[in-house]
């Protein structure tokens, strides 16, 4: 395994976390309507991703910086060939995170309800766009000699990558809907449970397809055991939410959305981005990668500062870790609901 390689594989690596991490957030902020009844709901949704959610975007900051620099032919064609569908995705991210911070600014209802359409917007669009660039990354898509890609918006919304957006979005929903029950208490821990079922059962189906449609179409023969490692933990997940061990129900979605992102670059190694015009126009580890030195440095760099980053973000999980209650939130005045019912 030479330097390329290694840093497919952080990338890779990388991809994965982001994906687990913020596809929680994702659900949460999906099932911001579904699950908050009132203002006080919707605020201890809110407050059980408020500590981390920033934190869980520097994994695609990582991941986008490796790519620029460990396979700058990659990230030119790939930004050149889906620039519109990464800039929605862009634009959805900043109004979500916009929306995080300008909610309660201002005490008024319309106020908040228009943060809440976005945070929703936020969440939606991204789980969904992710799953479609990354089904067109391991489909591939139209390049020429140049690796220039040729095809236009309508190309990218092909079936298998409407499939994989589906089941993105679905998946992080059931992420989102275990992640609550894990992290709230009372009532809302009942209610997310209990949606946890039935998003699992549209969940199972749909992603099993994608992942049977990968298999088929572009695995090998080691990513059957990714494929079937996803499926069974989704289905595990499933049914530990209903039995109410949420925390197994939690790991088990998390496994499943690792198992999928490894069947995923399992498929497109040794692409990195495939060509539908012609198998050799493909990008791949080598003819996309940047020069060695370069690799070795970033390498370096890896080795000393990945630790430290990860460690903090351990540190951050671990601090906020007791669930999040309605009488944990201020009402007028700053004082809990509690501690206003007792005045």
């Amino acid at each position: 395994m030479d330097l390329t390689d290694i840093w497919f594989l952080l990338i890779a690596v990388l991809w994965t976390g982001y994906f687990v991490l913020e596809g929680f957030d994702f659900g949460v902020g999906m099932l911001l309507p579904v699950l908050g009844r009132d203002d006080t709901d919707r605020r201890v949704l809110i407050n059980t991703i408020g500590p981390v959610w920033d934190g869980n975007e520097v994994w695609l900051l990582v991941a986008g910086g490796a790519t620029f620099a460990a396979f700058p032919l990659w990230y030119a064609s790939l930004f050149s060939g889906f620039y519109l569908a990464l800039l929605v995705i862009l634009v959805a991210l900043i109004v979500r995170g916009v929306a995080f911070e300008f909610r309660g600014k201002i005490d008024s209802v319309r106020w908040r309800r228009r943060w809440d359409v976005a945070i929703v917007f936020g969440s939606v669009v991204p789980a969904l766009l992710w799953g479609v660039a990354f089904g067109n990354i391991v489909r591939g898509v139209p390049l020429n000699a140049e690796h220039h890609y040729t095809g236009d918006f309508f190309t990218l919304l092909n079936p298998y990558a409407l499939l994989g957006g589906l089941t993105t979005l679905l998946v992080f929903a059931l992420h989102g809907a275990v992640f609550l029950a894990l992290r709230t208490t009372d009532d809302m821990r009942d209610r997310a449970k209990a949606l946890a079922w039935p998003l699992g059962l549209v969940a199972v189906p749909v992603g099993g397809l994608f992942l049977l449609w990968t298999q088929l179409a572009y695995g090998t023969g080691w990513t059957w055991v990714a494929v079937l490692g996803a499926a069974l933990a989704l289905v595990a997940g499933v049914a530990a939410a209903r039995g109410g061990r949420e925390g197994w129900a939690f790991a088990c979605t998390a496994v499943a959305i690792v198992a999928t992102t490894v069947t995923l670059f399992g498929a497109l190694y040794p692409d990195v981005l495939p060509s539908t015009t012609d198998p050799a126009n493909s990008l791949t580890t080598t003819n996309a990668a940047s020069t060695p030195y370069t690799l070795k440095i970033m390498t370096w760099v890896a080795v000393f500062f990945t630790p430290i980053v990860l460690l903090y973000q351990g540190w951050t999980y671990w601090v906020f870790r007791k669930r999040v209650s309605r009488a944990a939130i201020p009402r007028s005045g700053g004082l809990p609901v509690a501690s206003r019912e007792a005045a």
